[in-house]
């Protein structure tokens, strides 16, 4: 693992090679190219080879600089980080000094008569007149490490904050969960309880198989941030037929969404919340029922949800009540999936009844795994 991580850091060979390469090909050629254009006279094909195998030294040298740049970074201020570079800068104009002295010395590519043979003088002699350029080539490794890293640690953070936006949704999704589920099963079950006592047992019967599959759809559908809209249409189903058992005729539904956006994606339970609230504050407060509308529309690359009931108006307070609380989760669930990509509203209608309408980008389901 350790080994992995490390090849994430640090550039591959390829890019070593192909970098240090092109500028070793670059100053090869027009070294030789400008001499040969003012006249001068060398031994040109181990002139090409010795500039170009002169910059060996730096590329074998470079992932050895990262790893230093690592573990002493110059952003630390601490004079051991800084004698650790100045040492290892030293030590590579030394050793690409011993191996361009060493090329001179076999090759003669200026031609010299006779061949230069002193290696030590050669030696130091081109180490002290390349110490300014060994340290801006080994300034320029340790930049191109700084910025790799500053990417990195930018990505790093970036996935980080995703995961951290997820884990919210998801926490947030679950306190949904938790917040739906046990109104809606308290009032089922008495809704139950009630039709035995009125003996209807197949009503009853009928009650519990359908919260049973809703209680299962739920749970199958736990950990899913959106859904598509036909999914979330069978889902919310499962829980109208339950209610219209529980109201019988003083429950009419009216549902208007076209088949063609039954692939578009949704917040999961986002339609299950709104119409129990629409039942709970709407409906059931009225003696004679009342209807709900559900209705979809695709606008200027919003997918528009509509859940209308013709039940009382909302106070004037209405926002600081368990309704506002409600509105305000959806709103921050809303927010952590799409930023100031939505719209969620609640107003009254004339003349009676209220309107919940929530618009979010349109993106289709891309997986036709489920139906």
């Amino acid at each position: 693992m350790d080994e992995t991580r490390t090849g994430s850091r640090l550039p591959g060979w390829f890019w070593i090679v192909s970098i240090w390469g092109g500028v070793a090909l670059f100053d090869a050629t027009q070294t030789v190219v400008a001499m040969r254009a003012e006249g001068m006279h060398h031994n040109w094909n181990e002139l090409f080879i010795t500039v170009l195998l002169s910059w060996l030294p730096w590329a074998l040298a470079t992932p050895f600089i990262l790893r230093i740049a690592q573990k002493a970074p110059l952003s630390d201020t601490r004079v051991s980080h800084w004698m650790v570079h100045l040492a290892t800068c030293a030590g590579i104009g030394l050793a690409s000094s011993a191996w361009l002295a060493w090329l001179e010395n076999l090759l003669n590519p200026w031609a010299k008569v006779p061949p230069p043979t002193a290696f030590l003088h050669l030696w130091l002699f081109k180490f002290y007149n390349g110490l300014l350029l060994f340290f801006m080539l080994y300034g320029f490794v340790l930049i191109v490490s700084y910025v790799l890293r500053s990417r990195e640690r930018l990505a790093q953070q970036q996935t980080e904050t995703a995961r951290l936006n997820e884990q919210l949704s998801k926490s947030q999704l679950d306190a949904l969960r938790r917040q739906i589920e046990p109104h809606f099963l308290f009032n089922t079950l008495n809704a139950i309880a009630g039709l035995v006592r009125e003996k209807r047992n197949d009503a009853a019967v009928s009650m519990i198989a359908g919260l049973s599959d809703f209680l299962r759809r739920t749970l199958e559908e736990a950990g899913r941030q959106q859904v598509p809209l036909g999914e979330e249409m069978v889902f919310l189903q499962k829980y109208l037929e339950i209610q219209k058992l529980r109201f019988g005729e003083r429950l009419q539904l009216k549902i208007e969404i076209p088949r063609e956006l039954l692939c578009a994606q949704v917040p999961s339970l986002i339609l299950q919340l709104i119409v129990e609230n629409a039942i709970k504050h709407g409906i059931a407060k009225l003696v004679q029922g009342g209807a709900i509308r559900i209705a979809a529309y695709r606008l200027n690359g919003l997918l528009q949800l509509i859940v209308y009931n013709d039940g009382p108006s909302l106070p004037s307070n209405w926002e600081q009540t368990n309704s506002g609380i409600g509105m305000a989760n959806m709103r921050t669930r809303l927010r952590s999936l799409y930023g100031d990509a939505f719209e969620l509203s609640m107003q009254n209608q004339s003349p009676s009844g209220v309107a919940v309408t929530v618009s979010v980008p349109w993106m289709e389901n891309q997986s036709r795994e489920r139906g």
